[in-house]
């Protein structure tokens, strides 16, 4: 099976995410039909994975709902 190429992919950083080089990703929805490929933000050039969009929407609003706890 061959990687999808995601060199010319829109990626999008939360606006949580700021500017101090933390914990954050980008997302590229949108570039693959009915599929969210995810990427860490401090390496660009890096792997990303490929969810199905179903899958991402799901985990969004479980984390929007406070289902994974923060310690």
């Amino acid at each position: 099976m061959s990687s999808p190429d995601l060199s010319n992919a829109p990626w999008y950083k939360s606006s949580y995410s700021g500017d101090n080089g933390g914990n954050c990703i980008e997302v590229a929805p949108g570039h693959i039909p009915d599929a969210v490929p995810v990427r860490d933000s401090k390496d660009p050039d890096g792997p990303a994975l490929i969810f199905p969009a179903t899958a991402f929407t799901a985990f969004v609003a479980a984390v929007k709902a406070g289902e994974f706890p923060i310690t």
